[in-house]
């Protein structure tokens, strides 16, 4: 629901999540610092990790599935010999073992994580089981039984190892579960593992070094409430299709353009393609469509009036 007297914000913004705060709770804190009418995230973290959590304002969340579809790296620490109910630090310890691989038999178990495999997800997902996450479930004391999913691990590699504690970086495909990975990588390793802490670095084009504090928007924001004037802070955000970058093109004419915005298709001569950037004349981007047997359709279109904004409210698309 649109807040009384809220902007009309569109965009994204890579913000640096902190610890001990929910997505959806720094979620909220975001969207009052704009005063945006409609906010989103992609790809929740948990309050236990830190890092890249994409934001996306107004017609910018017409397409979060795309960044939620996407590969994401992590930065991991992983305690051995201690295995807990959540396979993180905030679960209760339920084995404890001695440690006694060598970096070298770390290194070959490792390996076995690398490419694409099965993974079976945890018990604390959002993951649905008859209209419930899986984690309310897990909260009472119920298991319910989850098949294995196929993922790929691009990387998984060790940066530093300390006694029990190793650190390390792993780049993923979409639903692969970091504590699932470490506490498997313990069991294979005979100690028991769990994740003490997380990091995301990147999701999809996002990279690390782009993302901005909590406490810089905290400052732009006394700024901005105080004066009614939010462009220092709508100059953070990067366009509504910064996420879709690498997803191929099509330039259409305004005719073309016109047709689709009006629940039309049109022809071209293009192979079939499921989804497709429209850019309209001057490229300016559209929304986005498919291809099928020569016919372009539209899927998902930006509301060109919702980008209408007044001038002090323009941001940097």
């Amino acid at each position: 629901m649109a807040r009384k007297n809220a902007r009309a914000v569109n965009g994204i913004l890579l913000l640096d999540k902190p610890l001990e705060v929910s997505s959806n709770g720094i979620l909220q804190r975001v969207r009052w610092l704009y005063q945006a009418q409609k906010a989103g995230h992609t790809g929740a973290l948990d309050p236990m990790a830190s890092g890249l959590l994409p934001i996306c304002f107004g017609e910018a969340t017409k397409f979060s599935q795309f960044l939620l579809d996407t590969d994401k790296t992590y930065l991991v620490t992983a305690c051995f010999g201690v295995r807990t109910s959540t396979s993180d630090a905030e679960g209760e310890v339920i084995s404890q073992r001695p440690v006694s691989f060598t970096d070298a038999e770390l290194e070959q178990a490792l390996q076995a994580f690398r490419g694409d495999i099965m993974q079976v997800p945890t018990m604390f997902s959002a993951l649905k089981y008859q209209g419930q996450p899986l984690y309310k479930y897990a909260r009472q004391g119920i298991t319910i039984e989850r098949e294995a999913r196929p993922i790929s691990i691009f990387r998984f590699d060790l940066l530093a190892r300390d006694g029990n504690f190793a650190d390390f970086i792993v780049h993923c495909s979409k639903g692969t579960y970091i504590r699932t990975l470490i506490d498997d990588l313990g069991e294979l390793l005979g100690s028991g593992a769990h994740v003490s802490k997380l990091h995301r670095t990147q999701v999809g084009p996002f990279k690390a070094e782009q993302m901005v504090k909590p406490g810089r928007l905290d400052e732009l924001a006394e700024q901005c409430h105080s004066s009614a004037d939010f462009s220092a802070l709508d100059a953070l955000l990067l366009p509504l299709d910064a996420g879709i970058v690498s997803m191929p093109a099509i330039a259409l004419s305004a005719e073309q353009q016109h047709q689709l915005q009006h629940g039309q298709h049109c022809d071209v001569q293009a192979d079939d393609i499921a989804a497709i950037r429209l850019l309209g004349p001057a490229d300016v981007f559209i929304g986005i469509g498919q291809i099928q047997q020569g016919v372009l359709s539209s899927r998902r279109l930006l509301n060109t009036s919702a980008l209408q904004q007044p001038a002090s409210e323009i941001n940097a698309l």
